[in-house]
């Protein structure tokens, strides 16, 4: 169900942006270990986790969208389109989440992919890099699902 005040959606936006630190917190700490692509594939369950999370506390989860009276309906995708949303009322598979990560630039990816392997200072830059980019996508996702809930909010 979509928040019903602005407080109770500040209220959800506040929450979720600290379950973001801790999704990038853990990101980091898979960056650290040297074993090639563990850090990918660790970020791949983790998009896959909070941001289905995320998108069901605004109330903007596809079997949320799918029980609301149609208008309401069309004020949610006229939304998400306005402002270029393509996670909102979607299934997320293992491919929206490589397109995210995507997104974010391969540069980073591999940045990090080679920095893990100096000892000491490249295990802190690719923890870094790996903290930074968690961040910005669920961040992203949760500011995205906020303008969304709330134009829906004042539309209805």
């Amino acid at each position: 169900m979509l928040p019903a005040t602005r407080r109770d959606l500040e209220a959800i936006k506040k929450a979720c942006l600290r379950m973001s630190n801790r999704k990038a917190l853990l990101s980091a700490a898979a960056a650290v270990i040297p074993i090639p692509f563990t850090d990918v594939a660790t970020d791949v369950v983790l998009l896959g986790t909070i941001i289905p999370r995320i998108t069901e506390r605004f109330g903007l989860a596809k079997e949320q969208i799918d029980t609301y009276d149609p208008q309401v309906i069309i004020l949610i995708y006229d939304a998400a389109k306005k402002l270029g949303v393509n996670l909102i009322g979607r299934y997320l598979t293992k491919e929206l989440v490589l397109q995210v990560l995507k997104g974010v630039g391969m540069r980073r990816l591999t940045t990090k992919q080679v920095a893990r392997y100096v000892p000491l200072v490249g295990q802190a830059l690719a923890a870094g890099l790996s903290y930074g980019a968690m961040t910005l996508i669920i961040r992203s996702h949760v500011n995205q699902c906020y303008k969304v809930a709330l134009m829906a909010m004042r539309k209805e």
